[in-house]
């Protein structure tokens, strides 16, 4: 089973992000990633459509014989990785907002996060929102529009810049110390936020810890592939395909799929 591929989705193209994390920890893993852009975002949604999509992407990945699902989507792990660990045998693996290490280190006792409406609105992210909120600040955004400014291309536009220095506006009169980027497909938008707030600021991501532990799991069910080897390296998409095939730098071939 350890050269069987690990097995990655979101809601479209932002994924992307933690598979280059995965990629560059683990690179003689052969990997499927499957963007459900057609549905994205996923924050609008509720939560029984998410867990609705998410266990529709989670059985395609499966039907290819994933070895590890890694949902790489904060909205869904918040909203449906309980049920998919319920139902499904193989390990699966979610990302939420790396909240923890911004309040650990946090000098201003101010940190801002930038999330979707439906990871924000999560009972998991409640729940981790409150184990370490004690004594700070936490200045919460909704990210409305960047996703699908994202997956239409218009990552550098006019629309991003106004709509990040609106979202960004209150954080920074808080005095914010750490910017917890709450969406996969934010990542990708890290050098426009640079420009944008103070330079004391550091900007977090949940992807190096979400490599990490899929290396973790992976040793822990002796599944890590030691063949070294050049690896599959599979992409699909139900929306455009030459969006993602930009962000992978133009390195991979994506491929249209119905799904």
């Amino acid at each position: 089973m350890s050269k069987q591929p690990i097995g990655i989705f979101d809601s479209g193209v932002g994924g992307t992000s933690i598979w280059k994390a995965i990629h560059g920890l683990l690179p003689n893993e052969n990997t499927i990633y499957l963007a459900d852009s057609i549905n994205a975002p996923y924050g609008p949604k509720g939560k029984e459509a998410i867990i609705a999509l998410s266990e529709k992407n989670t059985e395609y990945l499966l039907n290819q014989n994933s070895k590890l699902i890694v949902v790489a989507c904060n909205t869904a792990t918040t909203n449906a990785i309980k049920h998919l660990r319920q139902k499904y045998k193989t390990p699966i693996i979610g990302i939420e907002p790396a909240i923890k290490p911004a309040a650990l280190n946090t000098k201003t006792k101010s940190i801002g996060i930038l999330a979707t409406r439906g990871t924000l609105s999560s009972e998991l992210f409640h729940n981790t929102s409150l184990l370490y909120s004690d004594g700070i600040t936490i200045i919460e955004q909704e990210g409305e529009g960047i996703v699908q400014l994202i997956e239409s291309g218009n990552i550098v536009s006019s629309q991003m810049t106004d709509l990040l220095k609106t979202y960004l506006k209150p954080m920074i009169q808080a005095n914010i110390d750490y910017l917890v980027l709450g969406c996969t497909h934010y990542p990708y938008l890290v050098p426009q936020l640079l420009k944008l707030l103070p330079s004391h600021v550091k900007i977090i991501d949940s992807g190096a810890a979400v490599a990490r532990q899929t290396k973790t799991v992976l040793e822990q069910h002796g599944l890590l592939n030691q063949v070294v080897s050049k690896p599959a390296l599979k992409f699909y998409s139900n929306g455009n395909p030459i969006i993602m095939k930009g962000l992978l730098d133009g390195e991979f071939e994506v491929e249209f799929l119905s799904f």
